[in-house]
Protein backbone atom coordinates (compact mmCIF):
# COMPACT_ATOMS: atom_id res chain seq x y z
CA UNK A 1 0.00 0.00 0.00
CA UNK A 2 1.33 3.08 -0.72
CA UNK A 3 2.59 5.45 2.20
CA UNK A 4 -0.42 8.03 1.75
CA UNK A 5 -2.57 5.26 2.57
CA UNK A 6 -0.77 4.84 6.15
CA UNK A 7 -2.15 6.64 9.00
CA UNK A 8 0.07 10.01 9.86
CA UNK A 9 1.48 8.52 12.69
CA UNK A 10 2.98 5.30 10.67
CA UNK A 11 4.14 7.53 8.16
CA UNK A 12 6.15 9.53 10.20
CA UNK A 13 7.88 6.64 11.58
CA UNK A 14 8.57 4.97 8.30
CA UNK A 15 10.56 8.18 7.16
CA UNK A 16 12.43 8.05 10.69
CA UNK A 17 13.43 4.20 10.05
CA UNK A 18 14.17 5.37 6.47
CA UNK A 19 16.39 7.90 7.48
CA UNK A 20 17.87 6.00 10.24
CA UNK A 21 18.28 2.94 8.10
CA UNK A 22 20.01 5.37 5.27
CA UNK A 23 22.47 7.54 7.52
CA UNK A 24 23.01 5.21 10.31
CA UNK A 25 22.57 7.92 12.79
CA UNK A 26 20.45 6.48 15.76
CA UNK A 27 22.92 4.67 17.22
CA UNK A 28 20.10 3.49 19.83
CA UNK A 29 18.34 1.80 17.04
CA UNK A 30 19.32 -1.79 16.13
CA UNK A 31 17.87 -1.78 12.15
CA UNK A 32 19.40 -5.47 10.48
CA UNK A 33 19.62 -4.16 7.11
CA UNK A 34 19.57 -6.71 4.25
CA UNK A 35 19.26 -6.99 0.47
CA UNK A 36 16.84 -8.66 -2.11
CA UNK A 37 18.13 -8.60 -5.31
CA UNK A 38 15.14 -10.61 -6.88
CA UNK A 39 12.94 -8.49 -4.79
CA UNK A 40 9.41 -9.67 -3.17
CA UNK A 41 6.21 -10.62 -5.18
CA UNK A 42 4.03 -10.85 -1.70
CA UNK A 43 3.86 -10.90 1.59
CA UNK A 44 0.85 -13.55 1.62
CA UNK A 45 1.60 -16.59 3.23
CA UNK A 46 0.03 -18.65 0.95
CA UNK A 47 2.02 -17.34 -2.17
CA UNK A 48 5.54 -17.74 0.18
CA UNK A 49 6.88 -19.64 -3.10
CA UNK A 50 10.52 -18.40 -3.16
CA UNK A 51 13.05 -17.48 -0.84
CA UNK A 52 12.87 -13.49 -1.18
CA UNK A 53 9.13 -14.16 0.01
CA UNK A 54 9.56 -17.11 2.56
CA UNK A 55 12.17 -14.62 4.41
CA UNK A 56 10.35 -12.00 4.85
CA UNK A 57 7.18 -13.62 5.63
CA UNK A 58 9.20 -15.39 8.40
CA UNK A 59 9.74 -12.78 10.55
CA UNK A 60 6.09 -11.81 9.84
CA UNK A 61 4.00 -14.62 10.44
CA UNK A 62 4.50 -17.98 12.89
CA UNK A 63 3.56 -22.10 12.09
CA UNK A 64 2.15 -24.48 14.26
CA UNK A 65 5.70 -26.22 14.00
CA UNK A 66 9.10 -25.11 13.43
CA UNK A 67 12.63 -26.25 12.28
CA UNK A 68 15.39 -25.53 14.48
CA UNK A 69 18.83 -25.52 13.53
CA UNK A 70 19.92 -29.09 13.96
CA UNK A 71 16.53 -29.60 11.51
CA UNK A 72 14.46 -31.39 13.96
CA UNK A 73 10.87 -29.91 14.64
CA UNK A 74 10.18 -28.11 17.63
CA UNK A 75 7.19 -25.96 18.93
CA UNK A 76 6.09 -22.75 17.96
CA UNK A 77 2.37 -21.97 17.44
CA UNK A 78 1.52 -25.53 19.01
CA UNK A 79 2.99 -25.93 22.40
CA UNK A 80 2.46 -29.80 21.49
CA UNK A 81 0.47 -32.71 19.83
CA UNK A 82 -0.56 -36.05 19.40
CA UNK A 83 -0.75 -38.26 16.84
CA UNK A 84 -3.33 -41.11 17.02
CA UNK A 85 -2.56 -44.95 16.52
CA UNK A 86 -3.88 -45.22 13.07
CA UNK A 87 -1.25 -42.33 12.23
CA UNK A 88 -4.01 -40.43 10.82
CA UNK A 89 -5.64 -38.02 13.00
CA UNK A 90 -2.74 -35.15 14.59
CA UNK A 91 -4.18 -32.85 17.03
CA UNK A 92 -2.25 -29.95 18.28
CA UNK A 93 -2.44 -28.21 21.73
CA UNK A 94 -2.18 -24.31 20.57
CA UNK A 95 -0.18 -21.36 23.02
CA UNK A 96 -3.09 -19.21 24.30
CA UNK A 97 -0.77 -16.20 24.60
CA UNK A 98 -0.34 -15.23 20.68
CA UNK A 99 -2.13 -12.39 19.47
CA UNK A 100 -1.37 -10.83 15.43
CA UNK A 101 -0.68 -7.00 15.64
CA UNK A 102 -2.70 -4.30 16.35
CA UNK A 103 -4.18 -3.27 12.88
CA UNK A 104 -7.57 -1.50 11.55
CA UNK A 105 -8.96 -4.69 10.42
CA UNK A 106 -9.98 -5.74 13.71
CA UNK A 107 -12.18 -4.12 16.20
CA UNK A 108 -11.13 -0.56 17.90
CA UNK A 109 -7.45 -1.49 15.87
CA UNK A 110 -6.61 -3.87 18.44
CA UNK A 111 -4.85 -7.55 17.95
CA UNK A 112 -6.82 -10.05 19.24
CA UNK A 113 -5.95 -13.41 20.50
CA UNK A 114 -4.53 -16.78 17.82
CA UNK A 115 -7.08 -19.65 18.19
CA UNK A 116 -7.76 -22.79 16.28
CA UNK A 117 -10.01 -21.40 14.31
CA UNK A 118 -7.45 -19.02 12.58
CA UNK A 119 -5.56 -22.53 12.13
CA UNK A 120 -8.78 -23.83 9.79
CA UNK A 121 -9.08 -20.54 8.04
CA UNK A 122 -5.29 -20.47 7.09
CA UNK A 123 -5.19 -24.09 5.31
CA UNK A 124 -8.50 -24.08 4.50
CA UNK A 125 -7.07 -20.92 2.33
CA UNK A 126 -4.15 -22.83 1.13
CA UNK A 127 -6.62 -25.36 -0.71
CA UNK A 128 -8.98 -23.04 -1.79
CA UNK A 129 -9.31 -22.85 -5.64
CA UNK A 130 -10.02 -19.71 -5.60
CA UNK A 131 -7.33 -18.26 -3.67
CA UNK A 132 -5.14 -19.91 -6.34
CA UNK A 133 -2.23 -20.85 -3.89
CA UNK A 134 0.69 -22.64 -5.75
CA UNK A 135 1.11 -23.83 -2.46
CA UNK A 136 -2.31 -26.46 -2.87
CA UNK A 137 0.08 -28.94 -3.61
CA UNK A 138 1.32 -29.48 0.29
CA UNK A 139 -1.94 -30.62 1.34
CA UNK A 140 -3.66 -31.79 -2.18
CA UNK A 141 -4.07 -35.76 -2.11
CA UNK A 142 -2.92 -35.73 1.72
CA UNK A 143 -5.51 -34.92 3.77
CA UNK A 144 -8.88 -36.09 4.57
CA UNK A 145 -11.58 -34.81 1.76
CA UNK A 146 -14.51 -34.08 4.12
CA UNK A 147 -12.62 -32.76 7.66
CA UNK A 148 -9.50 -32.18 6.95
CA UNK A 149 -8.96 -29.09 9.72
CA UNK A 150 -11.03 -28.68 12.96
CA UNK A 151 -11.25 -26.55 15.20
CA UNK A 152 -11.77 -28.90 18.76
CA UNK A 153 -11.86 -25.50 21.15
CA UNK A 154 -10.21 -22.09 20.50
CA UNK A 155 -6.61 -23.84 21.44
CA UNK A 156 -6.99 -27.45 19.88
CA UNK A 157 -6.45 -28.08 16.38
CA UNK A 158 -6.96 -31.37 14.49
CA UNK A 159 -5.62 -32.04 11.28
CA UNK A 160 -7.02 -35.31 9.23
CA UNK A 161 -5.16 -37.67 6.93
CA UNK A 162 -6.60 -39.46 4.44
CA UNK A 163 -3.42 -41.82 4.50
CA UNK A 164 -0.73 -42.09 7.23
CA UNK A 165 2.12 -39.50 6.14
CA UNK A 166 4.36 -38.80 8.38
CA UNK A 167 6.41 -36.57 7.24
CA UNK A 168 3.18 -34.00 7.32
CA UNK A 169 4.71 -32.39 10.48
CA UNK A 170 7.38 -31.16 8.17
CA UNK A 171 5.35 -29.39 6.02
CA UNK A 172 3.30 -28.10 8.33
CA UNK A 173 6.66 -25.78 9.17
CA UNK A 174 6.81 -24.33 5.98
CA UNK A 175 5.73 -20.81 5.47
CA UNK A 176 2.85 -21.46 3.30
CA UNK A 177 0.86 -22.57 6.60
CA UNK A 178 1.63 -19.26 8.64
CA UNK A 179 -1.35 -18.51 10.34
CA UNK A 180 -3.61 -15.32 9.19
CA UNK A 181 -6.16 -13.55 9.92
CA UNK A 182 -9.12 -13.69 8.18
CA UNK A 183 -10.70 -10.26 9.09
CA UNK A 184 -7.19 -9.01 7.52
CA UNK A 185 -7.68 -10.89 4.45
CA UNK A 186 -11.20 -9.91 4.14
CA UNK A 187 -10.03 -6.31 4.55
CA UNK A 188 -7.63 -5.82 2.25
CA UNK A 189 -8.61 -7.86 -0.39
CA UNK A 190 -6.35 -8.46 -3.33
CA UNK A 191 -3.59 -5.70 -1.18
CA UNK A 192 -3.71 -8.24 1.83
CA UNK A 193 -0.68 -9.20 -0.39
CA UNK A 194 1.07 -6.03 0.72
CA UNK A 195 -0.24 -5.56 3.79
CA UNK A 196 1.04 -8.09 6.12
CA UNK A 197 -1.14 -9.04 9.60
CA UNK A 198 0.76 -11.83 11.69
CA UNK A 199 1.88 -12.33 15.03
CA UNK A 200 5.53 -12.95 14.48
CA UNK A 201 8.48 -11.21 15.41
CA UNK A 202 8.30 -8.05 13.43
CA UNK A 203 5.48 -6.09 11.61
CA UNK A 204 5.07 -3.70 8.71
CA UNK A 205 5.92 -0.62 9.04
CA UNK A 206 6.05 0.67 5.25
CA UNK A 207 7.33 -0.54 1.57
CA UNK A 208 7.80 0.70 -1.10
CA UNK A 209 8.15 -1.77 -4.27
CA UNK A 210 11.66 -1.88 -5.51
CA UNK A 211 12.98 1.05 -3.38
CA UNK A 212 12.67 -0.75 0.18
CA UNK A 213 10.71 -2.28 3.12
CA UNK A 214 10.81 -1.45 6.37
CA UNK A 215 9.64 -4.02 9.57
CA UNK A 216 9.74 -3.17 13.16
CA UNK A 217 10.05 -5.27 16.19
CA UNK A 218 6.54 -6.78 17.88
CA UNK A 219 6.60 -5.26 21.07
CA UNK A 220 4.19 -7.73 22.13
CA UNK A 221 5.68 -10.79 20.63
CA UNK A 222 5.25 -14.05 22.38
CA UNK A 223 8.87 -15.64 22.82
CA UNK A 224 11.40 -15.02 25.59
CA UNK A 225 14.92 -16.30 25.88
CA UNK A 226 16.46 -18.20 27.97
CA UNK A 227 16.39 -15.39 30.70
CA UNK A 228 12.93 -14.18 29.88
CA UNK A 229 14.04 -11.34 27.95
CA UNK A 230 11.64 -10.29 25.39
CA UNK A 231 12.39 -11.63 21.15
CA UNK A 232 13.25 -10.46 19.42
CA UNK A 233 16.55 -8.27 20.22
CA UNK A 234 16.63 -6.11 16.78
CA UNK A 235 14.34 -2.92 16.69
CA UNK A 236 13.67 -3.55 12.88
CA UNK A 237 14.79 -4.65 9.84
CA UNK A 238 15.41 -2.97 6.77
CA UNK A 239 15.43 -4.67 2.91
CA UNK A 240 16.58 -3.32 0.39
CA UNK A 241 16.32 -4.27 -3.41
CA UNK A 242 19.41 -3.83 -5.32
CA UNK A 243 18.99 -5.80 -8.43
CA UNK A 244 23.01 -5.85 -8.96
CA UNK A 245 25.35 -8.61 -6.71
CA UNK A 246 28.32 -5.67 -7.82
CA UNK A 247 25.81 -3.35 -6.07
CA UNK A 248 25.31 -5.20 -3.02
CA UNK A 249 28.74 -5.78 -2.30
CA UNK A 250 29.57 -2.73 -2.51
CA UNK A 251 27.13 -1.26 -0.01
CA UNK A 252 27.93 -4.22 1.79
CA UNK A 253 31.74 -2.91 2.16
CA UNK A 254 30.60 0.24 3.14
CA UNK A 255 28.62 -1.01 5.49
CA UNK A 256 25.49 -0.13 4.99
CA UNK A 257 24.09 -3.94 4.38
CA UNK A 258 25.14 -6.02 7.33
CA UNK A 259 25.26 -9.37 5.31
CA UNK A 260 25.06 -10.99 2.02
CA UNK A 261 23.82 -14.06 0.77
CA UNK A 262 25.88 -16.18 -1.51
CA UNK A 263 28.96 -14.86 -3.32
CA UNK A 264 28.14 -13.19 -7.41
CA UNK A 265 30.88 -16.14 -9.07
CA UNK A 266 32.66 -12.75 -10.61
CA UNK A 267 34.40 -11.87 -7.22
CA UNK A 268 34.09 -15.35 -5.62
CA UNK A 269 37.77 -15.37 -6.32
CA UNK A 270 38.44 -12.16 -5.07
CA UNK A 271 37.17 -12.76 -1.49
CA UNK A 272 37.93 -16.83 -1.12
CA UNK A 273 40.24 -18.83 -1.50
CA UNK A 274 40.20 -22.06 -3.68
CA UNK A 275 39.27 -24.02 0.08
CA UNK A 276 36.83 -21.55 0.48
CA UNK A 277 38.26 -19.94 3.14
CA UNK A 278 38.80 -15.79 3.59
CA UNK A 279 41.37 -14.37 1.96
CA UNK A 280 43.88 -12.70 4.23
CA UNK A 281 42.88 -8.66 3.19
CA UNK A 282 39.55 -10.13 4.58
CA UNK A 283 40.30 -11.88 7.87
CA UNK A 284 39.58 -9.80 10.63
CA UNK A 285 37.10 -7.49 8.67
CA UNK A 286 34.28 -10.21 7.80
CA UNK A 287 32.92 -13.19 9.02
CA UNK A 288 32.13 -15.69 6.83
CA UNK A 289 29.59 -18.19 7.90
CA UNK A 290 28.80 -21.79 5.99
CA UNK A 291 26.42 -24.14 6.81
CA UNK A 292 24.85 -27.86 4.99
CA UNK A 293 21.74 -26.06 2.81
CA UNK A 294 19.55 -28.90 1.70
CA UNK A 295 19.97 -28.91 -1.84
CA UNK A 296 21.59 -31.61 -4.21
CA UNK A 297 22.82 -30.48 -6.97
CA UNK A 298 22.40 -33.22 -9.90
CA UNK A 299 22.35 -34.44 -13.43
CA UNK A 300 19.03 -36.55 -14.09
CA UNK A 301 18.80 -39.36 -16.75
CA UNK A 302 15.58 -40.00 -18.44
CA UNK A 303 14.84 -43.76 -17.75
CA UNK A 304 10.99 -44.28 -18.83
CA UNK A 305 12.04 -47.33 -21.10
CA UNK A 306 8.19 -46.72 -22.77
CA UNK A 307 10.23 -43.97 -23.93
CA UNK A 308 11.23 -43.08 -27.86
CA UNK A 309 13.95 -41.29 -26.35
CA UNK A 310 14.96 -43.52 -23.86
CA UNK A 311 15.21 -46.86 -26.20
CA UNK A 312 17.52 -44.87 -28.68
CA UNK A 313 19.60 -44.00 -25.99
CA UNK A 314 22.66 -45.85 -24.50
CA UNK A 315 21.44 -44.18 -21.25
CA UNK A 316 19.00 -46.82 -20.73
CA UNK A 317 21.55 -49.42 -19.90
CA UNK A 318 21.87 -49.32 -15.93
CA UNK A 319 25.90 -49.60 -16.54
CA UNK A 320 26.91 -46.50 -18.68
CA UNK A 321 24.76 -44.62 -15.97
CA UNK A 322 27.15 -46.34 -13.78
CA UNK A 323 30.30 -45.75 -15.80
CA UNK A 324 29.06 -41.58 -16.08
CA UNK A 325 28.77 -42.12 -11.84
CA UNK A 326 32.42 -43.17 -11.77
CA UNK A 327 33.93 -40.70 -14.53
CA UNK A 328 34.64 -38.03 -12.84
CA UNK A 329 36.64 -36.36 -9.43
CA UNK A 330 33.49 -34.57 -7.96
CA UNK A 331 36.42 -33.52 -5.47
CA UNK A 332 38.48 -31.27 -7.53
CA UNK A 333 35.43 -29.75 -9.41
CA UNK A 334 34.68 -28.72 -5.73
CA UNK A 335 37.75 -27.48 -5.70
CA UNK A 336 38.39 -25.24 -8.65
CA UNK A 337 34.69 -24.61 -9.84
CA UNK A 338 32.91 -24.09 -6.88
CA UNK A 339 35.88 -22.31 -4.35
CA UNK A 340 35.08 -25.39 -1.84
CA UNK A 341 31.49 -24.05 -1.03
CA UNK A 342 29.36 -27.20 -1.09
CA UNK A 343 30.84 -31.52 -0.51
CA UNK A 344 30.90 -33.71 -2.79
CA UNK A 345 27.87 -35.93 -3.75
CA UNK A 346 29.53 -39.08 -2.76
CA UNK A 347 26.45 -40.59 -0.91
CA UNK A 348 23.23 -41.07 -2.38
CA UNK A 349 20.40 -38.32 -3.92
CA UNK A 350 19.31 -37.13 -0.26
CA UNK A 351 22.06 -34.43 0.98
CA UNK A 352 24.31 -33.62 4.37
CA UNK A 353 22.07 -31.62 7.09
CA UNK A 354 19.23 -34.11 7.25
CA UNK A 355 18.91 -36.35 10.19
CA UNK A 356 18.80 -39.45 8.22
CA UNK A 357 21.91 -38.75 6.14
CA UNK A 358 24.34 -41.30 6.63
CA UNK A 359 27.09 -41.76 4.14
CA UNK A 360 28.69 -45.03 5.90
CA UNK A 361 25.07 -46.57 5.48
CA UNK A 362 24.42 -45.12 1.66
CA UNK A 363 27.33 -45.85 -0.31
CA UNK A 364 27.21 -43.70 -3.51
CA UNK A 365 30.14 -43.38 -6.11
CA UNK A 366 33.94 -41.96 -6.03
CA UNK A 367 36.20 -41.46 -8.60
CA UNK A 368 37.15 -44.58 -10.40
CA UNK A 369 38.24 -43.82 -13.88
CA UNK A 370 39.10 -48.16 -14.61
CA UNK A 371 35.58 -48.75 -12.74
CA UNK A 372 34.18 -46.45 -15.66
CA UNK A 373 36.44 -48.33 -18.14
CA UNK A 374 34.94 -51.88 -16.99
CA UNK A 375 31.57 -50.64 -16.76
CA UNK A 376 31.57 -49.87 -20.17
CA UNK A 377 33.27 -52.96 -21.25
CA UNK A 378 30.54 -54.94 -19.54
CA UNK A 379 27.90 -52.92 -21.28
CA UNK A 380 29.18 -53.63 -25.20
CA UNK A 381 31.43 -50.06 -25.85
CA UNK A 382 34.78 -51.08 -24.68
CA UNK A 383 36.96 -47.84 -24.16
CA UNK A 384 33.80 -45.81 -25.33
CA UNK A 385 33.68 -47.97 -29.27
CA UNK A 386 30.83 -47.40 -30.71
CA UNK A 387 28.82 -45.28 -27.93
CA UNK A 388 27.32 -42.41 -29.33
CA UNK A 389 27.81 -38.83 -28.53
CA UNK A 390 25.30 -38.33 -25.56
CA UNK A 391 23.66 -35.00 -24.95
CA UNK A 392 24.23 -33.09 -21.94
CA UNK A 393 21.09 -29.95 -21.40
CA UNK A 394 22.29 -27.23 -19.11
CA UNK A 395 22.06 -23.87 -17.92
CA UNK A 396 24.32 -21.12 -19.32
CA UNK A 397 25.22 -20.55 -15.64
CA UNK A 398 26.43 -24.39 -15.21
CA UNK A 399 27.97 -24.45 -18.42
CA UNK A 400 31.15 -24.22 -17.69
CA UNK A 401 30.68 -27.31 -14.53
CA UNK A 402 29.15 -29.27 -17.79
CA UNK A 403 32.13 -28.40 -19.68
CA UNK A 404 34.53 -30.36 -17.07
CA UNK A 405 32.16 -32.97 -16.38
CA UNK A 406 32.28 -33.52 -20.34
CA UNK A 407 35.94 -33.22 -20.37
CA UNK A 408 36.60 -35.82 -17.70
CA UNK A 409 33.78 -38.36 -19.14
CA UNK A 410 36.10 -38.08 -22.25
CA UNK A 411 38.66 -39.96 -20.98
CA UNK A 412 37.07 -42.77 -20.15
CA UNK A 413 35.52 -42.79 -23.52
CA UNK A 414 32.12 -41.70 -22.82
CA UNK A 415 31.80 -38.57 -25.44
CA UNK A 416 29.35 -35.71 -24.22
CA UNK A 417 28.15 -32.96 -25.80
CA UNK A 418 27.28 -29.60 -23.73
CA UNK A 419 24.18 -27.71 -25.00
CA UNK A 420 23.57 -24.33 -22.50
CA UNK A 421 19.59 -23.26 -22.95
CA UNK A 422 17.36 -21.06 -21.27
CA UNK A 423 16.12 -22.61 -17.86
CA UNK A 424 12.64 -21.87 -19.23
CA UNK A 425 12.91 -23.78 -22.07
CA UNK A 426 15.15 -26.34 -20.07
CA UNK A 427 11.98 -26.73 -17.26
CA UNK A 428 9.55 -27.24 -20.28
CA UNK A 429 11.62 -29.98 -21.60
CA UNK A 430 12.36 -32.14 -18.17
CA UNK A 431 8.32 -31.61 -16.70
CA UNK A 432 7.41 -33.12 -20.70
CA UNK A 433 9.92 -35.98 -20.56
CA UNK A 434 12.08 -34.80 -23.87
CA UNK A 435 15.15 -34.21 -21.75
CA UNK A 436 17.22 -36.78 -21.97
CA UNK A 437 20.54 -35.88 -19.95
CA UNK A 438 19.91 -32.67 -18.24
CA UNK A 439 21.52 -30.79 -15.15
CA UNK A 440 18.98 -29.92 -12.14
CA UNK A 441 18.71 -29.17 -8.50
CA UNK A 442 16.80 -30.17 -5.65
CA UNK A 443 15.73 -27.71 -2.97
CA UNK A 444 14.28 -29.06 0.56
CA UNK A 445 10.71 -27.83 0.78
CA UNK A 446 10.73 -29.15 4.21
CA UNK A 447 13.10 -30.83 7.03
CA UNK A 448 12.62 -35.03 5.88
CA UNK A 449 14.16 -36.75 3.54
CA UNK A 450 10.67 -37.82 1.62
CA UNK A 451 10.74 -34.77 0.27
CA UNK A 452 13.96 -36.03 -1.80
CA UNK A 453 12.57 -39.49 -2.35
CA UNK A 454 9.30 -38.35 -3.56
CA UNK A 455 11.62 -37.62 -7.06
CA UNK A 456 11.81 -41.14 -7.63
CA UNK A 457 8.14 -42.51 -6.44
CA UNK A 458 7.06 -44.26 -9.82
CA UNK A 459 3.39 -42.82 -9.03
CA UNK A 460 4.55 -39.23 -8.65
CA UNK A 461 4.37 -37.36 -12.15
CA UNK A 462 7.15 -34.84 -13.29
CA UNK A 463 7.51 -32.94 -11.26
CA UNK A 464 8.54 -34.58 -9.17
CA UNK A 465 9.57 -37.19 -11.08
CA UNK A 466 11.68 -36.04 -13.78
CA UNK A 467 13.48 -39.23 -14.39
CA UNK A 468 10.54 -41.00 -14.69
CA UNK A 469 11.93 -43.26 -12.29
CA UNK A 470 9.94 -46.59 -11.28
CA UNK A 471 10.88 -49.31 -9.56
CA UNK A 472 7.57 -51.52 -7.67
CA UNK A 473 10.43 -52.14 -5.08
CA UNK A 474 11.30 -48.83 -3.90
CA UNK A 475 7.69 -47.92 -4.07
CA UNK A 476 7.12 -50.70 -1.43
CA UNK A 477 10.25 -49.08 0.80
CA UNK A 478 8.41 -45.46 -0.02
CA UNK A 479 4.54 -46.78 1.35
CA UNK A 480 6.02 -48.30 4.05
CA UNK A 481 8.27 -45.40 5.60
CA UNK A 482 5.27 -43.02 4.89
CA UNK A 483 3.22 -44.59 7.65
CA UNK A 484 5.95 -45.44 10.18
CA UNK A 485 6.09 -43.12 13.19
CA UNK A 486 9.02 -43.99 14.83
CA UNK A 487 11.96 -41.85 13.36
CA UNK A 488 14.85 -44.36 13.57
CA UNK A 489 13.05 -47.19 11.76
CA UNK A 490 12.11 -44.20 9.04
CA UNK A 491 15.28 -43.52 8.43
CA UNK A 492 16.57 -46.85 8.02
CA UNK A 493 13.69 -47.26 5.03
CA UNK A 494 15.01 -43.94 3.86
CA UNK A 495 18.87 -45.29 3.53
CA UNK A 496 17.69 -48.09 1.48
CA UNK A 497 15.54 -46.04 -1.32
CA UNK A 498 18.61 -44.17 -1.56
CA UNK A 499 20.79 -46.97 -1.92
CA UNK A 500 18.41 -48.12 -4.45
CA UNK A 501 18.91 -44.44 -6.25
CA UNK A 502 22.54 -45.29 -6.08
CA UNK A 503 22.54 -48.31 -7.26
CA UNK A 504 19.90 -47.77 -10.49
CA UNK A 505 21.56 -44.78 -10.91
CA UNK A 506 18.81 -42.60 -12.72
CA UNK A 507 20.73 -39.25 -11.28
CA UNK A 508 24.61 -38.34 -11.18
CA UNK A 509 24.58 -36.72 -7.53
CA UNK A 510 27.01 -34.23 -7.80
CA UNK A 511 27.66 -31.60 -4.61
CA UNK A 512 25.55 -31.27 -1.55
CA UNK A 513 25.09 -27.39 -1.26
CA UNK A 514 26.12 -24.75 1.45
CA UNK A 515 24.65 -21.60 2.83
CA UNK A 516 27.49 -18.83 2.58
CA UNK A 517 27.15 -15.92 4.31
CA UNK A 518 29.74 -12.77 4.49
CA UNK A 519 28.62 -11.14 7.81
CA UNK A 520 30.16 -7.54 9.39
CA UNK A 521 31.74 -8.93 12.64
CA UNK A 522 29.14 -6.59 14.98
CA UNK A 523 26.54 -9.09 14.24
CA UNK A 524 26.16 -11.31 16.78
CA UNK A 525 23.87 -14.54 17.29
CA UNK A 526 23.04 -14.59 13.44
CA UNK A 527 23.29 -18.54 12.67
CA UNK A 528 22.29 -19.95 8.93
CA UNK A 529 20.58 -23.10 8.96
CA UNK A 530 20.26 -26.26 6.59
CA UNK A 531 16.70 -24.77 4.78
CA UNK A 532 18.67 -21.25 4.64
CA UNK A 533 16.16 -19.53 6.24
CA UNK A 534 16.45 -15.69 7.86
CA UNK A 535 16.25 -16.28 11.26
CA UNK A 536 16.80 -12.93 12.43
CA UNK A 537 14.35 -13.50 16.09
CA UNK A 538 17.92 -13.83 18.63
CA UNK A 539 19.87 -11.66 16.00
CA UNK A 540 21.57 -8.61 18.12
CA UNK A 541 24.06 -5.86 16.84
CA UNK A 542 27.09 -4.95 19.17
CA UNK A 543 27.50 -1.07 19.61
Amino acid sequence: MPLKNYPLSIISLSILFFVSCKSHLHPDKKIFHYNEQTGIASLDPAFAKNQSIMWAIHQLYNTLVEVDADMHLKPSLAKSWDISEDNITFTFHLRTDVYFNDDDAFVNGNGRLLTAGDVVYSFSRIVDKNVASPGAWIFNSRVDTATPFTAINDSTFQLKLARPFQPILGILSMQYCSVVAAEAVAKYGNEFRRHPVGSGPFAMVAWEEGQAMVLKKNSHYFEKDSNGIALPYLDGIKVSFYDSKATEFLEFQQHRLDFINDIEASFKDEVLTKTGNLKKEWQGKLLLQKHPYLNTEYLGILVDSSNDLVKSSPLRLQKIRQAINYGFDRRKMMLYLRNSIGTAAESGFVPAGLPSFDSVKVKGYHYDVNKAKQLLSEAGFPDGKGLPVIKLLTIPVYADLAAYIANELQQTGIRVQVEAIQKSLLLEQTSKSQALFFRASWIADYPDAENYLSVFYGKNPAPPNYTRYKNPLYDALYEKAMAEKNDAARYKLYQQMDQFIVNDAPVVPLWYDMAIHLVHTNIINFEPTGLNLLELRRTDIKK
